[in-house]
This record gives structure tokens, C-alpha cells and sequence, in this order.
């Protein structure tokens, strides 16, 4: 069976109405993306950024997958497929993704805090809290505050070296809804092989030039069916 190796980025949730920071609309309008999304933003005001990833699992709450997720969830009928995803969201779950390699982690999802630009925590620590809301001074069961799982810009990607694994191992890579401007994702398309094809679904241009590449100039929804057409399903 060969293996799909998919990179997906804000682009591909967009469409089931959770917007991005690089675009107007909904919470990010509201906040400054530095102060919600950065580890010196927690630093300086955790309250604000609890506040914040409180309110986007309430929209989360409030969202479903879209054609796109469904259609990459689909491809695991016919190919061993890991999705990598820059989002934090769990659309690609709820839309029956098996394996899904989250880069910059999960807002569902809450760990205990372990000190200024530390990610030295266990997985053990990590727990899943849904659509509920966490506030200053809810505390682990090691008695330290919780803090959203997520990897603040400030942060190492730890799960970076596995992304690099799957995509070295895969046949075909599929990039669907990012333009490859944040690092170190930006630059995994470069640990596929030689012979690997590369799709990338994406309505605007992309800093990428390289053989193998196919640039599918669409929105995720759109661009989905058309990388199907391709493969010939």
C-alpha cells in the first residue's frame, strides 16, 4: 500500500469557518496574535491567553469538517496516510483521520506549565479537556497552573522530527491549504524523495520551486477533488 504523506495548514479549516491570524475575522480580531499565540505573551499575561483559547474551543465547539477533511480522511481506504497538521484544531479527527501528527498541538488538549521556553513535559501530563474552559489558577495534579497545549511562537516544534520521518517515507506528498511561510513546516517538503510527487492545494502563490511540485491554485474544498481527478480516483 503506498504512503500518503498530507501537510495541512489553516487553509484547510478555514472552509468549516475557523479563521487565521493572517486573515480579518473572528477571534483573532480581537486579539493581538503575539500576545495570545507567543510564550512571552504567556509570560506577561496568562490570563489573556487562557481567555483566548477558551473562546476558540467554544467556536471549535461549534464547527464541522469540511469536504476537505472528509476527502483526506477518505484517502485512508486506498493509502496508508498521516496527516501532519500546523492546525489546532481536531477537525481532521472528527473527520475520521487515524494518524495525525499535530506540529503545534492541540487546544482541546491542556499540560501543566513547566517554566519559561521548557518543553521538557510527558505525554503522561497531557490531557484532553475537550470544550471546556481552563482560568488562572486551575491547577495540575503537580500543583502547577495549566497552560494550553499548544507550541507558542517562542517554542520549539518537538514533533518536528517525526513530520521529517513520514515525509521522507512517503510516495506521494500532499500539501493542502498553507503557503509554506511558517518554518519549520515550511521546509519539510524538501525531506521527500527524489521520486516523490508533490500537490500543493492552495489559492495563492507559494515560495516553492521545484520539479516535482503540481500547484493546484485552489481552495481546499476545490483543490481536493481536483489532486482525486489526478490520482485517478
Amino acid at each position: 500500500m503506498k504512503k500518503i504523506a498530507v501537510l495541512t495548514g489553516a487553509g484547510v479549516s478555514a472552509e468549516s469557518g475557523l479563521g487565521t491570524y493572517r486573515d480579518s475575522g473572528g477571534l483573532w480580531d480581537s486579539y493581538d496574535p503575539m500576545e495570545v499565540a507567543s510564550i512571552d505573551g504567556w509570560n506577561r499575561n496568562p490570563a489573556l491567553v487562557l481567555e483566548f483559547y477558551n473562546g476558540f474551543r467554544k467556536q471549535l465547539r461549534s464547527v464541522s469538517p469540511n469536504a476537505a477533511h472528509r476527502a483526506i480522511a477518505a484517502l485512508e481506504d486506498r493509502f496508508e496516510v498521516t496527516v501532519i497538521t500546523q492546525n489546532v484544531d481536531n477537525l481532521h479527527e472528527r473527520a475520521g483521520s487515524t494518524r495525525v501528527v499535530h506540529l503545534h498541538g492541540e487546544a482541546t488538549k491542556v499540560r501543566p506549565e513547566s517554566g519559561e521556553y521548557d518543553l521538557t513535559y510527558s505525554e503522561k501530563e497531557v490531557f484532553d479537556i475537550g470544550y471546556g474552559e481552563v482560568v488562572l489558577g486551575d491547577l495540575a495534579p503537580n500543583g502547577k497552573q495549566l497552560r494550553p497545549h499548544i507550541v507558542f511562537f517562542g517554542e520549539a516544534v518537538p514533533k518536528i522530527e517525526k513530520a521529517m520521518d513520514v515525509v521522507s517515507a512517503a510516495d506521494i506528498f500532499l500539501i493542502v491549504g498553507t503557503s509554506l511561510a511558517v518554518y519549520p513546516a515550511a521546509g519539510l517538503y524538501r525531506y521527500a524523495k527524489n521520486e516523490c510527487p508533490i500537490y500543493i492545494i492552495d489559492p495563492k502563490e507559494v515560495p516553492v520551486r521545484d520539479k516535482r511540485v503540481t500547484h493546484i491554485r485552489e481552495t481546499a474544498t476545490v483543490g481536493m477533488e481536483r489532486f482525486l481527478e489526478l490520482l485517478g480516483e
